[in-house]
């Protein structure tokens, strides 16, 4: 390595560790109140809808905002929305902690979803504009792969930390863990580069909006929408369709369940390292993973097999599926304008919870009709939909780079 690389390598690492970290607070924070409904059920004797309303008002809140975030980070640059996003995410949590009713808490869920809303735009705007060229895909990969290990670290931290005290204190706790992240964020601020902006730009909203309805965009947003929607069905199903086609005990489902899991978080890291060594041909990467994804879902609801195989044809659909996860990352960046990362992130990434809230009610109804042979299917059909998406997403982006813009 170069003496000039080596510092640059550094350099990036700390990035990484500010983006990564503000990231895993994102997914944490989102994932730390479902395991506290018992405790909130009994002091505020509040129904099991009353407790969901607060999570799906937090998600809701942060998938409504992103667009017009991704506007203002566009606009101002990234780094205030950053560290105030963070600090009002971790303030609206810690407050919880003092919440007189439940009606409050609600609001503080909220108030946390608005400061949630900034993190997908502000970061891949910053990455964008931070990180080495050569490293994009793995510094996505890694941005990715926090996010995931928040949702997975959310219960059992709370789990053991409501074992050693109350809620009240817990929340406390992991609320005021984001005050010395929102204090690292200001003090290496100067590290964190906004993306590059164009020389000359038209009008922002109206670029912006057309910008958004274009072709390639509405793809990428399809692509994104039923790519979750997809891992949402697995995520909710797989156990009750093994149970219900193969008698499979609930046991060895939720290792199947953790293995894909496990397999989809972990290929994230793989996706970013081939990212970056096959930039010209991250499509048929995603292709052939995305194939072999939906060959070894559909057999695990088609094809009887040994119960110790399942966890291990889970992982490889999870690991296959994980692995075009970065690599569809970098395809939206490449295929953003110049100054215009914030908006089409913050819009095509608000797919990611829209097609999570969508599919789990047609689904379980599925079962509950007695077709739960259609399940694994359906996903599947759900993730060749989202290779169309892509595929003619790709094809569109490129023939509109290759026109001459138009005059004023």
């Amino acid at each position: 390595m170069s003496d000039a690389a080596a510092p640059a390598t550094g350099r990036d690492a700390r990035i990484l560790a500010l983006i990564g970290t503000g990231h895993f607070l994102s997914h944490f924070y989102m994932l730390c109140l479902p395991p506290l409904f018992l405790a909130w059920r009994a002091e505020f004797g509040v129904s099991f809808a009353e407790l969901g309303l607060a999570v799906a008002l937090m998600s809701g809140t942060t998938a409504a905002l992103q667009t017009p975030v991704g506007f203002a980070v566009d606009r101002w640059g990234a780094r205030r929305f950053l560290v105030g996003g963070t600090a009002l995410m971790a303030l609206s949590i810690s407050a919880m902690a003092i919440a007189p009713s439940f009606l409050v808490i609600v609001l503080l869920a909220v108030l946390s979803g608005v400061g949630n809303s900034v993190i997908h735009p502000a970061d891949y705007a910053i990455l964008a504009g931070s990180i080495d060229k050569t490293r994009m895909g793995r510094a996505f990969a890694l941005h990715t792969f926090s996010g995931n290990l928040g949702f997975a670290a959310a219960p059992p931290v709370i789990a053991l930390l409501m074992a050693a005290m109350d809620w009240r204190w817990a929340l406390a706790v992991v609320g005021l863990f984001g005050v010395p992240v929102v204090i690292g964020i200001l003090l290496q601020s100067r590290i964190l580069q906004d993306q590059a902006k164009p020389r000359s730009a038209k009008p922002e909203g109206q670029t912006g909006r057309q910008l958004l309805l274009s072709r390639p965009i509405l793809l990428f947003f399809a692509f994104f929408l039923l790519s979750s929607m997809a891992g949402s069905g697995i995520q909710s199903f797989v156990i009750s369709v093994l149970g219900s086609l193969w008698g499979t005990p609930v046991a060895i489902a939720s290792m199947a369940l953790t293995g894909y899991m496990a397999g989809a978080t972990s290929g994230t890291l793989v996706g970013g390292w081939v990212a970056d060594r096959k930039a010209g041909n991250l499509t048929v990467f995603v292709t052939v993973l995305t194939l072999a994804s939906m060959g070894l879902i559909v057999a695990l609801g088609a094809l009887p097999m040994p119960e110790v195989l399942l966890p291990v044809v889970a992982f490889l659909a999870g690991l296959c599926l994980g692995s075009s996860r970065t690599p569809r990352d970098v395809m939206l960046k490449d295929a953003s304008p110049p100054g215009e990362i914030g908006k089409v992130f913050g819009f095509v990434s608000a797919g990611l919870p829209l097609g999570g809230a969508i599919t789990p009610v047609p689904l379980g109804y599925l079962i509950d009709l007695g077709y739960p042979q259609l399940v694994l299917p359906l996903v599947a059909g759900m993730l060749g939909l989202s290779l169309l998406c892509m595929g003619t997403a790709q094809g569109s982006a490129r023939a509109a780079r290759a026109r001459p813009m138009p005059a004023e």
